[in-house]
């Protein structure tokens, strides 16, 4: 198993089973949080089912139906479009297993993301600078999609 650690926000993502290891079926990740994580942008896949399981801690997901509270052994599936965030609210870190269904390119996303933070290319919440987000935009926009523009100021 492969791991890689954020090292602006902290997550930490072994790769469980990736695209490669599937034939392209899956994606399973163990991501650990660290204790009171951002919440980060609301987001969708369009492509993409997302089963998220607790392993330990607490999280809280935002979906338009408002905020879950999720615990150890809670499960949530996140549909294709569905718009959601997810964050540690608590003062423990938690770990979440985390399936993406198709895999597609989401490992290469996180690959490429946590190493613009290693590069100082992103904010102090781990957000890439404006160039890259752009970019990111445009090579992932099959895995990942913003729920509406960010706003630069």
């Amino acid at each position: 198993m492969d791991t890689i650690i954020n090292p602006v926000t902290g997550q930490k993502l072994i790769f469980i089973q990736t695209g490669k290891t599937t034939g392209g079926r899956l994606l399973e990740m163990e991501s650990h949080y660290v204790a009171k994580s951002k919440e980060p942008a609301p987001h969708y896949h369009p492509f993409q089912r997302e089963h998220f399981t607790m392993l330990e801690g607490e999280m809280h997901v935002r979906l338009k139906s408002g905020v879950q509270h999720l615990k150890k052994g809670d499960e949530i599936v996140i549909e294709p479009g569905e718009v959601h965030s997810m964050w540690n609210p608590a003062d423990a870190p938690a770990v979440v297993n985390w399936k993406v269904s198709p895999a597609m390119e989401t490992e290469a996303f996180f690959r490429t993301v946590y190493s613009l933070a290693s590069e100082g290319k992103t904010n102090a919440e781990g957000r890439p600078r404006l160039l890259q987000a752009a970019l990111l935009a445009v090579l992932y926009a099959g895995e990942f999609r913003l729920a509406r523009p960010r706003v630069w100021v």
